[in-house]
């Protein structure tokens, strides 16, 4: 998988070679031990979804590969009527990846349905009125400088100069 240039970037997982969160995240498994046991999963199962998209066009952009374990593959798609689509589908998609190398016995569907937030919501900001502003800048400047007051001596006066 790798090339013999030493500046030349390995496969990402999801078999793009230029989407740059791929590489970030190839980047991260690869820096620590722990999680670079978990980069051939992931490789597996970027080319695993190749096949998929390979296989179905014309719904690949819709589908995501949850897990293949046991010769049972999970996919996700964002409704049911994708789902129904899919599922007419589903012979031949298992005859193609099985072609490829792939031991999948069966398929199923999860429907994953990701609701976008609403336009017009705005997060919440506290406010305070200006007396409690007043208070809490003087509870800082009360406390004894000591190094165990430190952090809360600078968390009051950040929260003071915020709410000013």
């Amino acid at each position: 998988m790798h090339s013999s240039d030493p500046h030349q970037r390995p496969y990402t997982i999801f078999g793009t070679r230029n989407r740059q969160t791929s590489f970030g995240a190839t980047d991260f498994l690869r820096a620590n031990d722990r999680m670079a046991a978990l980069l051939p999963a992931a490789m597996r199962m970027g080319r695993l979804q190749q096949d998929v998209a390979a296989a179905l066009p014309s719904v690949a952009a819709a589908c995501a590969v949850l897990s293949c374990e046991g010769g049972v593959l999970v996919l996700a798609v964002p409704n049911a009527a994708v789902a129904t689509r899919l599922k007419q589908q589903i012979q031949g998609l298992t005859a193609k990846l099985q072609t490829r190398g792939w031991d999948v016995q069966s398929i199923r569907l999860k429907v994953q349905v990701v609701q976008p937030p609403a336009p017009d919501y705005v997060p919440r900001q506290l406010s305070l009125p200006p007396n409690a502003v007043d208070a809490f800048e003087d509870l800082g400047k009360s406390l004894d400088r000591t190094p165990a007051n430190a952090p809360l001596i600078a968390a009051l006066e950040r929260l003071a100069a915020r709410r000013r």
